[in-house]
């Protein structure tokens, strides 16, 4: 069935929980933009340490965010990321840059940069934005909310086969206490802290496939605009 009207869906959720794929999916499925929130802070990130700038200089930290450009394209491989015109979308994703993106994400001041762009793409609707504070502080006002959990053992597991192919000194045991800590840090930092919406929809995806993830929630979507309202 078609659809004139369009909505705004938010998926939140620790890190690991499988937000991004299952986002990009449900997307694709509806033939939304997908906005992948995570990447621009992984490409401010980026340029952090490109440029050897300490996280404890939050303002410099700001200063570069506001100087930087950052746009998400579809691509072949998935979303596309540029910083500056350089494609970066591999380059964001290695354990350097990982490590750092909790700190940055943490100064309220990069996040109001990367929040009021982000708000300015959803402004038209037709978006799926993943991220761990959609629903609460960037898009409260998104139609579907979806807080998209895993346990901590399930989000190792999969982010582990995911990296082994390109890092061989990984281990499990690694990443299992990475993702617990980057669990502590986003629900104790006191800007936009990890926190499930009071009207979203919770999905516990351990033990399920990333298929039956996104048909959930394209039902959901399509209910709510069936129905013409929110979903919560």
């Amino acid at each position: 069935m078609g659809y004139t009207a369009k909505i705004n869906v938010a998926i939140d959720g620790p890190a690991g929980a499988g937000k991004s794929t299952v986002a990009r999916q449900v997307a694709a499925q509806l033939g939304y933009l997908y906005i992948d929130t995570g990447a621009m802070y992984r490409a401010v990130a980026l340029a952090v340490m490109r440029r050897k700038l300490p996280l404890s200089d939050e303002e410099a930290v700001a200063r570069l965010a506001e100087g930087l450009q950052i746009e998400l394209r579809p691509g072949s491989e998935g979303q596309q990321v540029l910083l500056d015109g350089e494609d970066v979308s591999r380059a964001i994703r290695t354990p350097e840059v990982t490590k750092r993106v909790p700190q940055v994400a943490a100064i309220e001041a990069v996040r109001r940069v990367l929040v009021n762009l982000q708000q300015k793409m959803a402004a038209g609707k037709g978006v799926v934005m993943d991220g761990r504070d959609i629903g609460t502080h960037v898009i409260p006002n998104a139609e579907v909310k979806i807080f998209l959990t895993a346990s901590v053992e399930e989000r190792a597991r999969r982010r582990y086969e995911e990296l082994k192919r390109t890092n061989a000194h990984l281990t499990y045991e690694q990443l299992l206490h990475d993702i617990a800590e980057r669990d502590r840090q986003d629900r104790e930092r006191l800007t936009a802290p990890l926190v499930q919406a009071p009207d979203a929809v919770l999905l516990d995806s351990t033990g399920l496939t990333i298929a039956q993830v996104v048909e959930r929630i394209v039902q959901i979507c399509r209910r709510v605009l069936d129905e013409g309202e929110s979903y919560g």
